[in-house]
């Protein structure tokens, strides 16, 4: 019951990060618990949902504040991911992610982390001269939300945020598409409406941004995000593509938040993570792990001021209901 710590192997608060919000998630946990223990001791060393079971049972003996993940990163180096430097937390939660779903040899135990954590999305083309339309379903792990609009205007909430994402977006000019019923390139509608939302929700703000000089910049201005969040009163019908019976579901808490503080090229990332057995707020910074309160969470925001102060990078939000 008692929130462990990770000791930072070297640039590793990233990775440190990422592991707290998985192995506090126990519906994650229940699944990791299940899996098939590799038979030999190689095998057992290059399994990432092996050594991801080995520590979390380490950090639950409860004899120490604070854990070292040296045999979990060890394995994941043998998989290409490198020690000893930046990550992205975006990119390094997709690398893990398909490494366990990759690694667990149950399909059961799959199916499950795919519904614990994948989005389903319908892409949709319509072409604006004719009735010719495009519908393809596509699964994602995060939900990219950019903060600035296409004039470069600061988005200022998170459901602000979401429902420019699902706005329908005009191809035109060098956008068009080539139409098979009219025969030549023509303007079209471009929409993205929700099929399905996972059990655990993951947003990724796009707070990188790339510049014409090839550089990358923080925008770091304010930005808020609710503790509740119910998809049926952000997204409008034609935002979504599913039962009633499925979005009756669309109802999230927040459970925790991946904050990057610094700049692009020299950061930090820490993890606020609410406890699912105590429902407090735990503030996880490599090995030093202290509760805080929901104002401490909401400084997560951002402040276009202090763009070296944390800034929310990563939302994870749990179902109320869980099916």
């Amino acid at each position: 019951t008692e929130v462990i710590g990770l000791y930072n192997l070297g640039q590793s608060c990233c990775l440190n990060s990422l592991l707290q919000v998985f192995l506090m998630n126990i519906r994650f946990t229940g699944i990791l618990r299940r899996i098939t223990v590799p038979s030999s001791p190689a095998q057992r060393r290059n399994d990432v949902p092996y050594q991801m079971l080995l520590l979390l049972e380490k950090m639950q003996c409860g004899k120490c504040k604070a854990v070292g993940p040296t045999d979990l990163a060890c394995c994941l180096s043998e998989h290409r991911v490198k020690l000893f430097v930046q990550h992205d937390a975006a990119q390094l939660f997709l690398t893990l992610w398909n490494l366990l779903r990759k690694q667990m040899k149950k399909p059961e135990l799959v199916e499950e982390l795919s519904d614990l954590y994948t989005i389903c999305i319908q892409e949709h083309l319509a072409c604006q001269k004719c009735s010719f339309e495009i519908k393809s379903n596509s699964t994602m792990l995060t939900l990219p939300l950019p903060v600035l609009d296409a004039n470069s205007h600061r988005l200022k909430t998170l459901e602000d945020c979401l429902q420019y994402f699902f706005h329908p977006e005009e191809l035109t000019g060098q956008n068009m598409c080539f139409c098979q019923q009219c025969g030549r390139k023509t303007t079209f509608l471009q929409s993205m409406k929700l099929v399905r939302l996972p059990q655990t929700l993951t947003l990724h703000l796009k707070r990188f941004c790339f510049e014409r000089s090839s550089r990358t910049h923080k925008l770091s201005h304010s930005l808020s995000f609710p503790q509740k969040l119910d998809f049926r009163e952000v997204l409008t019908e034609d935002q979504c593509q599913a039962s009633d019976s499925e979005k009756a579901t669309w109802q999230y808490e927040l459970f925790a938040v991946v904050a990057h503080s610094g700049s692009t090229s020299f950061g930090h990332y820490c993890a606020y993570v609410r406890s699912l057995t105590e429902g407090k707020w735990y503030c996880l910074n490599d090995s030093e792990v202290c509760q805080v309160s929901w104002d401490d969470v909401k400084c997560t925001y951002g402040h276009s001021d202090l763009c070296w102060r944390e800034t929310a990078y990563l939302l994870m939000y749990m179902k109320k209901h869980p099916q």
